[in-house]
């Protein structure tokens, strides 16, 4: 009785949505087989529902039926530790979030900077994309770009050459400070994510030269991007 309460206690105080784990509810190991027992009753009967093995949510009920809670909050223990980024969205959901697709996916990709195995997150897929560079919040806006270059080809319910445009929308309204950094980021990146970003860089006037000195010059990149949407492609070696 003494774990129901508690248990009850802490899903009153939590708002629909958010995704709870055995540690939110704050029991002694010695009674944790029981508040496994008390949660598994409240699945049950509706109260709680389980997305993963010991992550569950309280579900809000709307005249269009069960909420779920937001991806960010499904995922949230690949994204965050501690208070400190250890991952970030990135992929389709999160380029249709920066305006490059207007595809809507079930499918999750997460910026990490370990190898991690693909899993499944309740009806979620999840795959990582390892990342090179320190995952900070001030960097992940800036990964995001780099992570659309390069994964140009592969981006749905777009072209490649809408891609470049709105990628370079994204750039154009970045500061001094964040061109240098996406710069130095961008080292850590394939030479045909560099030469793209060059030759975008180049196209709205800003100063390429660090990004030139990475690129071997007699290399070229063949990439499906058109002239009329980068018109500096053939300075920058893409064909």
């Amino acid at each position: 009785m003494v774990i129901t309460k508690q248990v009850q206690e802490i899903l009153d105080a939590t708002p629909p949505g958010k995704v709870l784990t055995i540690a939110d509810f704050n029991v002694l190991p010695e009674y944790q087989p029981a508040l496994v027992k008390a949660l598994s009753r409240l699945v049950a009967e509706g109260s709680i529902c389980k997305i993963a093995k010991g992550r569950y949510y309280k579900p809000k009920q709307t005249v269009f039926g069960t909420l779920k809670p937001p991806v960010a909050e499904v995922v949230k223990d690949l994204l965050e530790r501690n208070g400190k980024p250890i991952g970030y969205m990135t992929g389709t959901a999160a380029f249709a979030q920066l305006g490059l697709t207007t595809q809507i996916t079930s499918a999750i990709t997460i910026g990490t900077n370990k190898y991690r195995r693909p899993m499944k997150r309740g009806e979620y897929s999840v795959s990582f994309l390892v990342q090179p560079n320190a995952i900070t919040r001030e960097n992940i806006p800036l990964l995001l770009i780099l992570d659309a270059l390069k994964l140009l080809r592969e981006i749905p319910a777009t072209s490649p050459d809408d891609c470049v445009r709105g990628v370079a929308r994204l750039i154009a309204a970045l500061s001094e400070g964040d061109l240098e950094k996406l710069a130095d980021l961008a080292e850590n990146y394939q030479p045909y994510v560099r030469a793209l970003l060059g030759a975008i860089l180049d196209s709205l006037g800003a100063d390429t030269r660090q990004l030139r000195a990475t690129l071997n010059g007699v290399t070229t990149y063949k990439l499906p991007v058109t002239a009329q949407a980068l018109p500096t492609k053939l300075k920058w070696n893409i064909v």
